[in-house]
Formats: C-alpha cells, structure tokens, sequence
C-alpha cells in the first residue's frame, strides 16, 4: 500500500468521524463534503475514473451542496442546547461493531472465491460520456428539470416555514 492510498483513508475517514462527532449541522455538512471527496479520491486511485467523477459530480456538487442550503435556508444550523447522545447509545454502538464484524467477516469469507485475473473494463469515461450527450441526452436534461424543480421547491417550502415563525 502506497503513502497516498494511506493519506487518503485517513483524511476520509476523519471527515467521516467529524460528520458524526460535530454539534454545528454545517459543520457535519461540510465533513460528509471532505468524506466524500476521500472516497471520490480513492476511487480515481483504484483507477475507476467514472465512480470518481460521479462522486465528485453528483455528491459534492449536488447531494452535499443541497445539504448545505437545506441546513441554512431551515435554520437548522444551530447547535442543540442538551445532549446529542441518546440514552441507548451503548446498544447502538454494539449493534454497529456487530454489523462491522458481519461485514467483515463477509469480505474475508469472499476472498478465496475471487478471480486472480483482473478484469479490464470495456467502457471509459470518454464513452459513457459520449453515450449521455448522444444517445441518453432526453432523460438528462429531463432529469435535470427535475431536479431543478425540486430544488426549488424546497425552497419555497422553506421561505413559507420561515415566513410562518
């Protein structure tokens, strides 16, 4: 394992210990950002170009930056008075080691069956890009409407709570 692939899951996994540690929401938003930018990074290590972009494009520049405006425009931004830990905090804990020991388990139980021949993908990002301006350009853009539509209601939505308090 290189130095870079070691810099890289710690910083991911910092950002993620940091989304969950944190009080400020913001503050939670923008670590899920950088977790998510580890991961976007790792992948385009692992030399998956395409789930690298796409983490890149449709979780930081969309889901983490939606996040950030839900957070803000619903005043959800400011740090609880009491205590964020629940009382059953122990049993989550040891429902999370248990799913984490499932987890791996499953990954090392998995190991023998795998292929020594690593597959070379067919596609590259080149061509799945070609593929969404050509042939796949009407669900694009009708996605994209969508989205726009729904990022502007959540606005108004949002405005109208403010306006009611």
């Amino acid at each position: 394992m290189s130095i870079v692939f070691w810099l890289l899951a710690a910083i991911t996994l910092g950002s993620g210990f940091a989304a969950v540690a944190l009080k400020n929401t913001v503050h939670c938003a923008l670590a899920v950002t950088g977790a998510f930018a580890g991961l976007a990074l790792l992948f385009l290590g692992l030399d998956a170009q395409f789930a690298g972009f796409a983490e890149i494009l449709v979780y930081i520049g969309a889901v983490a930056i939606l996040v950030v405006f839900a957070i803000l425009l619903t005043r959800g931004s400011e740090t609880p008075v009491g205590s964020v830990f629940s009382r059953h905090w122990f049993w989550g804990l040891v429902a999370a080691a248990a799913v984490f020991a499932l987890f791996g388990w499953a990954i090392v139980a998995s190991v023998p069956a795998l292929p020594n021949v690593q597959a070379v993908p067919d596609t590259n990002v080149k061509a799945i890009g070609y593929a969404l301006v050509g042939r796949y350009v009407l669900p694009l853009e009708i996605l994209a409407v969508l989205l726009t539509a729904a990022t502007i209601g959540a606005v108004i939505v949002a405005l109208h709570e403010k306006e009611a308090q």
